[in-house]
């Protein structure tokens, strides 16, 4: 079977690599807009709290608990041992906060994860919580998980790709949208590439990449700006991912002195791809407030993303026709997704079940673009 896959941002990579796997021809094309969210992306990758849709828990959750078997999965194809490549590993994961009612509440509902999404849970005292973040505040207290990991979005999409090509896919580095009918896709270039099915993975431009075959998915983005931290010198690399309860804002650290902050989340702000002031300006007081450690840190940059999001907060992913699927919407959950969504819809491309149940039209059936979608299947 042939598929064409456009957008090869972590979701789309993962597709790619998924049907590769499978024994799929594949193809992908690809040009990296200035604000693709994979770019930008911070890489936390643990349980969430913020999300409560029915299907989308249990799907966050399937994602989280997927994720150390793709690192290995991906590792075993190239031979080597690919976490430290992409900067996976897990470092554990804090809530921050000086009030204990509000640490209890954190507390008792991340118990109620199962054991491999969140580990062991604890509470930690000021002591203990600024020894896992050293960049802490002294009075904050903390709720720990063991089972959280970080990963370094724009390494893992690169060891993706390189995984499918080395599987036969070949990419294509250009612009494509759909042509008006079949399964094919016309390049910037002027090239057409016919497929036995069509994967739009395009982020917040998947709309336009759609359009030309009269079906629409209502995807807005939403701007994050998410700036980076040196400290020369210093061993961030065991240092955990952090978030301040009642805060969207969070923290995570990479081998290399480097810490992660942000972000904001701006739906107005369309395709406008700027550093402003005032985004610059909520990143680091929202930062400095939960960790002061960071006040004297170099800022090496910022950089900005568009999450695709959909009207109801959860993605979109399915088919759109009988030859078309969409996978996009995932807002700021798509390194996390990507990979486990990416073997799915392979599972379903194929008309293949996995392994582990439940199967494709369950595992993801709270994504399904039927709810949105406008134009005949």
């Amino acid at each position: 079977m042939r598929v064409l896959v456009i957008g090869a941002g972590v979701a789309g990579a993962s597709v790619a690599w998924s049907l590769t796997r499978r024994g799929a021809e594949v193809v992908v094309v690809d040009r990296l807009h200035d604000g693709a969210a994979t770019l930008a992306g911070a890489g936390i990758v643990r349980a969430s709290l913020g999300i409560t849709e029915p299907g989308f828990v249990e799907a966050y959750a399937a994602a989280v608990r997927h994720y150390p078997e793709a690192i290995r999965d991906l590792g075993d194809a190239s031979g080597r041992d690919v976490a430290d490549e992409v900067g996976y590993r897990v470092v554990g994961g804090l809530w921050l906060s000086a009030d204990d009612d509000a640490l209890a509440d954190v507390e008792a509902r991340l118990r109620a994860f199962d054991a491999a999404q969140v580990g062991t849970v604890s509470r930690l005292d000021p002591a203990q919580a600024h020894d896992a973040f050293p960049a802490a505040a002294a009075d904050l207290a903390a709720v720990h998980v063991t089972q959280a990991a970080r990963v370094d979005g724009r390494r893992l999409r690169l060891a993706l790709l390189a995984a499918a090509r080395a599987h036969g896919a070949v990419v294509h580095d250009d612009d494509a949208r759909l042509s008006p009918a079949g399964a094919a896709a016309e390049l910037g270039s002027g090239e057409r590439i016919d497929a036995d099915h069509v994967v739009v993975a395009a982020g917040t431009w998947t709309p336009e990449v759609l359009a030309p075959r009269g079906v629409s998915v209502p995807i807005t983005p939403q701007r994050g700006q998410i700036s980076h931290l040196g400290l020369p010198g210093t061993d961030t690399s065991r240092w955990a991912t952090a978030t301040a309860i009642g805060s969207s804002h969070y923290l995570l650290a990479f081998d290399d002195s480097r810490v992660v902050v942000g972000a904001t989340r701006e739906r107005d702000a369309g395709t406008d791809y700027r550093v402003t002031a005032a985004g610059q300006a909520e990143v680091l007081r929202e930062a400095l407030a939960v960790a002061p450690g960071l006040a004297d840190a170099t800022l090496l940059e910022t950089r900005v993303g568009f999450r695709p999001t959909s009207p109801d907060g959860v993605p979109i992913v399915g088919r759109v026709a009988d030859d078309v699927t969409v996978v996009t919407g995932f807002g700021a959950s798509g390194l996390t997704l990507g990979p486990y969504v990416g073997e799915r819809v392979a599972d379903d491309v194929l008309g293949l079940g996995p392994d582990d149940t439940p199967g494709p039209p369950r595992a993801l059936a709270a994504f399904d673009p039927s709810r949105f979608t406008t134009g005949s299947r």
